[in-house]
């Protein structure tokens, strides 16, 4: 009989995608948020810590799956999309400038309370999404990802349960705001056929732009890199596909599978602590969202919903949706959230190796 270590990588591979798939499908059975993503994400979190030996995901898998979703970001920046971020571009930037401050601010209680890595929860803290943050940390230097990963999806599973709640309750009156159809880039699915032939040539730009810039040290070079020239050559001219439902949820599960085999709860110091601050910061952070939607409503004369949505930590697609059902104006509401997002992208990473390599060049120099 062979042992766990006799076992073959196939074998290994298989007994992955079989637990991934399992936790996929419990996660659709129960209408979970991003079941793709979350569900092989815990699945193999507890299969692989049950046994590790058992289980194994290449790089390659998740790298696919970055380009995947590189893709469908870059599909976002069509020409509408664009002309109005341009008009709104000093809104954006105030909002989204005094969003990263208030979680900047959230991360230091938080840190402060819980006695963590002060990056570690500004990692944790900042809405650049779930995948982008959790490439991000592993990317740097003296962070926990583990502490990183429990503190981002509570964030979204909150923002993805707590918000439309919010945007549907009497609060909100339902949206006042005039429906808009929505922008290029929302409707993420398209079927087979559609692809060809187009997605050809997208599919080997997308393919050397994300390694050349992880040869440069592009940061998050394998969703940057994609999304950058889809943006590009979509501008220029060519029709960019968009892909089937299977291809964006095989994307999530290959980048789930990997984010949850790297987790460790053994490496998360004070479990509970850690989980209470996560829910606590969640709710604040929702919060402090509703307060400046307030002033970007009064400020832009948008609806409340319009601000809000366009306000919200979450993903473009899920407050894209919200949007449609309540009435606001979907244009406003992508437009914002593509911004952050990408401002996210393209100011943290320079941002972060900045302070942090002046605060450990200040820290050598007292030390």
């Amino acid at each position: 009989m062979k042992s766990a270590t006799d076992i073959t990588g196939p074998l290994k591979l298989a007994i992955t995608l079989t637990t991934a798939f399992a936790g996929g499908g419990i996660f659709m059975l129960l209408g979970l948020p991003v079941p793709w993503l979350l569900g092989p994400m815990i699945a193999t979190l507890i299969g692989s810590n049950l046994g590790k030996r058992y289980y194994s995901w290449p790089g390659p898998l998740r790298n696919t799956g970055m380009i995947i979703v590189g893709y469908t970001i870059g599909l976002s920046l069509t020409a509408p999309a664009l002309k109005e971020m341009a008009g709104e571009l000093p809104s954006m930037l105030l909002m989204t400038g005094l969003l990263l401050l208030f979680c900047a601010g959230i991360a230091v209680i938080v840190s402060k309370i819980s006695g963590m890595n002060y990056k570690t929860i500004l990692l944790g803290s900042i809405p650049g999404g779930l995948t982008q943050m959790i490439v991000l940390a592993e990317e740097s230097d003296d962070v926990n990802l583990t502490v990183v990963t429990v503190i981002q999806v509570v964030r979204l599973m909150m923002i993805i349960i707590g918000v439309p709640l919010l945007i549907f309750s009497p609060l909100f009156g339902h949206g006042s705001g005039v429906g808009a159809a929505a922008p290029a880039g929302v409707e993420v699915t398209a079927g087979w056929p559609d692809l060809f032939p187009n997605i050809l040539i997208y599919g080997i730009a997308c393919i050397l732009c994300a390694v050349a810039g992880q040869k440069v040290r592009f940061p998050t070079a394998y969703l940057l890199g994609p999304a950058l020239i889809t943006a590009i050559l979509q501008i220029s001219g060519l029709a960019g596909p968009a892909l089937p439902a299977l291809l964006l949820n095989a994307a999530q599960l290959m980048i789930g599978v990997f984010v949850g085999l790297l987790l460790d709860p053994r490496k998360l110091n004070k479990k509970l602590l850690t989980l209470s601050l996560a829910i606590g910061s969640g709710i604040v952070l929702i919060g402090g969202a509703y307060l400046l939607s307030l002033i970007f409503a009064y400020i832009d004369a948008v609806s409340l919903s319009t601000a809000m949505l366009s306000l919200a930590p979450g993903g473009m697609d899920q407050m894209s949706l919200i949007a449609h059902e309540v009435g606001a104006d979907l244009p406003t509401v992508a437009g914002y959230q593509l911004f952050r997002t990408f401002f996210i992208f393209f100011a943290v990473p320079p941002l972060f190796k900045l302070i942090f390599r002046r605060k450990k060049k200040q820290a050598a120099a007292t030390g």
